[in-house]
């Protein structure tokens, strides 16, 4: 393991349980972000039902997929965020894995949820986490990934916030739309729908995008740019 990824899994051991108090009920604040997963379920579901939240932090998402009639399971890089997640939403799978190697099988998956999980890849990072994506998603599977946009520089946690007091930092990137679909179409996805919502300050604005799984192939690296 790097000492980038070893940081961020640290860091969010640290963050668990934080997030545990702090995200309880986000989501049924945010209308964008429900019904994006809404579409994402319903076109999920005429491929198959069995699905991977990866990145899924404390589980929160699972049980709104599973109401949606989706077999959602749950991946993090972090031990100590599947830790709560098995405690704070108990009844799904759950495995500590890092986006680059993923636990499943070629083409097993309906779908996958990444949701502000590719905000953490380093440029090096990207190919090879986009092809490992495909790589488990079925031809006409579907993606659909939350992010932030930005120009894709490194950026810190700013001073002053939740992250300096638990005395830890790591690096976030914020890509453009324009570096995730392209990223996408290289890795064998083709876009459905793309959305975002107004920049809040001191937030970015938030990016939605729903890809389809193309081609029956595995998805090979592609050349770094």
């Amino acid at each position: 393991m790097d000492a980038g990824t070893r940081e961020l899994r640290d860091a969010h051991d640290v963050l668990s349980e934080w997030y545990a108090t702090k995200l309880v009920g986000v989501l049924e604040s945010m209308p964008v972000e429900r019904a994006v997963l809404d579409m994402f379920a319903e076109m999920t579901l005429a491929v198959g039902a069995e699905v991977a939240d990866v990145g899924c932090g404390t589980g929160r998402l699972l049980p709104y997929l599973a109401g949606r009639g989706l077999s959602p399971r749950g991946v993090d890089l972090s031990p100590g965020m599947v830790e709560v997640a098995q405690r704070e939403n108990p009844g799904f799978a759950y495995e500590v894995a890092d986006l680059r190697e993923l636990p499943f099988e070629d083409a097993s998956l309906a779908g996958v949820v990444c949701w502000f999980s590719l905000i953490y890849l380093a440029p090096d990072a990207r190919v090879p986490a986009f092809a490992e994506l495909a790589r488990v998603v079925q031809p006409g599977g579907y993606l659909v990934t939350a992010f932030k946009h930005g120009d894709g520089t490194v950026r810190r946690n700013p001073p002053g916030g939740v992250v300096e007091s638990l005395g830890i930092d790591f690096d976030r990137y914020w890509l453009s739309a324009r570096e995730m679909t392209e990223r996408f179409a290289a890795a064998g996805f083709a876009p459905v729908f793309q959305g975002s919502t107004p920049p809040e300050s001191p937030e970015p604005a938030y990016g939605y995008m729903l890809v389809r799984r193309t081609d029956s192939g595995i998805a090979q690296p592609q050349p770094q740019r």
